[in-house]
């Protein structure tokens, strides 16, 4: 009796990813309360500079009290109704923030800015107005494991992996990306576009101008889209700098091609970048009239509401204060990662080389006790119930290797993120000690049964 939708499995919510998510929070862990515990390490949230939000926030309370600089209310005009095309002043300081993220290498203009409520919301926004059902988007793979929900479920639009692999560090390369064209065009469906999420999450990489020219150039080819997921890119501490889409497009032999930009469009979010997500700000920018003009139109099922405009209109117009956070936040994240990235070598355990996001992509192939996504599946379980680390397996992320893992620093404090690191050391010293141990056991039956065939081949030349 239901509908279609209703009934349908393909949002993604049965993934590892979510599962994890669901068993940590029977069991949270907490320092003092619950110091047993479950820790969530599945959740890129940016907390390592809450403070300085909070800071901002007791210094500025008639923001927060909804007043304006001369102190009068404005709850009423902020409380009544509201135009779907978002507050200009709010729209002004946001693409200020964005061409201060870029280091003001590119800038914005706010008419092609719609606002929507998270990159979630908007990600789907955008897809809904450049592909039909049925329709097909490259995707580089590991990728973000909630985007078969963003953009697959209510769209029905599909999803083609590009896949990458450990070999080149999981770059994106034009082998893989033309085979990806190739085998949706077998598949008989009309690709509309690449996404890609620049930084990358699962990798927490960031791509080069090259690479990204070559995206433009292959988008421009085969007359599709380009889509640039910038969600992370104040997230970037760490060199090479951080490169937006709009930035690679500026290149003169790519602008002679005169539709180039009409055909590139970003998704950013105030989520990671100022650890806002239950604010759900999310944006879609695009030089493409119709599509800002369909993306406002469809925005009203998404609105940012009207006193979060108003407070973060404030809070990004204070130069000092955005500035002061950038490089502040930037500092935090890379020793975060740095403490991750060293207590894991420590247990033996490697990561990519990363220069950006709340998260690293670890290799924990050599944990496997085969090369199979059924092995990931087990190790996965091990150190979610075991050990008591909600980690996020490759295969949540459609990774085409097993044994890889995203491991998340960014969302927890320095003493829990300590108690992680020596959790998994315990638990890898634990796995070698088994091994071990496993090992000499069957040494010991090996040698027992070629004594006994040795005595048994003694007798035997005995009796003759």
């Amino acid at each position: 009796m239901l509908s279609s939708k209703a009934s349908s499995n393909c949002h993604g919510q049965d993934s590892l990813y979510f599962l994890g998510w669901q068993v940590y929070e029977k069991n949270p862990f907490h320092e003092v309360e619950n110091p047993t515990g479950i820790i969530q390490m599945g959740l890129a949230e940016n907390q390592v500079s809450f403070d300085l939000v909070e800071s901002w926030l007791r210094q500025n309370p008639d923001v927060m009290g909804l007043k304006n600089k001369d102190g009068e209310s404005v709850f009423r005009d902020l409380a009544l109704f509201q135009d779907y095309h978002g507050m200009p002043a709010f729209k002004n300081e946001l693409v200020e923030y964005m061409a201060k993220i870029r280091g003001n290498k590119v800038k914005f203009d706010p008419n092609n800015l719609v606002l929507a409520a998270g990159a979630t919301s908007a990600n789907e926004t955008l897809i809904f107005c450049l592909a039909d059902p049925g329709d097909a988007i490259l995707l580089p793979t590991p990728s973000y494991a909630g985007f078969d929900r963003d953009l697959k479920w209510r769209t029905g639009v599909e999803i083609v992996p590009i896949h990458c692999s450990s070999s080149n560090g999981f770059r994106i390369s034009m082998f893989a990306l033309e085979e990806a064209y190739e085998r949706a065009q077998k598949l008989n469906l009309k690709v509309k576009g690449v996404l890609i999420t620049n930084p990358s999450n699962p990798l927490g990489t960031t791509m080069t101008k090259d690479e990204l020219q070559s995206l433009i150039t292959f988008a421009i080819d085969k007359d599709i889209h380009l889509i640039s997921d910038e969600v992370f890119s104040g997230t970037v501490f760490d060199s090479p700098c951080f490169i937006s889409i709009m930035e690679a497009a500026m290149d003169s032999n790519l602008k002679r091609n005169t539709d180039v930009l009409s055909r590139i469009h970003i998704v950013y979010s105030l989520s990671k970048d100022l650890g806002l997500p239950g604010f759900r700000v999310g944006m879609i920018y695009s030089n493409n009239q119709t599509v800002v003009s369909a993306a406002t139109k469809m925005s009203s099922f998404g609105l940012v509401s009207s006193q979060t405009q108003y407070l973060l209109s404030y809070m990004l117009a204070n130069k000092k204060f955005t500035s002061h956070y950038m490089k502040r936040n930037q500092k935090r994240l890379k020793k975060r990662k740095e403490m991750l990235v060293s207590g894991l070598k420590k247990s033996g355990i490697k990561c990519l080389k990363s220069n950006a996001g709340l998260f690293c992509w670890v290799d924990m192939r050599h944990l496997l006790c085969s090369n199979t996504f059924e092995a990931e599946t087990d190790l996965w379980k091990k150190i979610l119930c075991e050990v008591g680390l909600n980690i996020s397996p490759g295969s949540s992320f459609h990774c085409s290797q097993p044994g890889w893992f995203r491991v998340c620093f960014a969302n927890m404090n320095q003493s829990t993120l300590q108690v992680a690191l020596r959790r998994i050391k315990d638990f890898v010293e634990r796995s070698s000690f088994d091994y071990q141990q496993n090992m000499a056991s069957l040494s010991r039956k090996l040698i027992s049964n070629w004594v006994r065939k040795l005595s048994s081949a003694d007798r035997e030349e005995q009796e003759r």
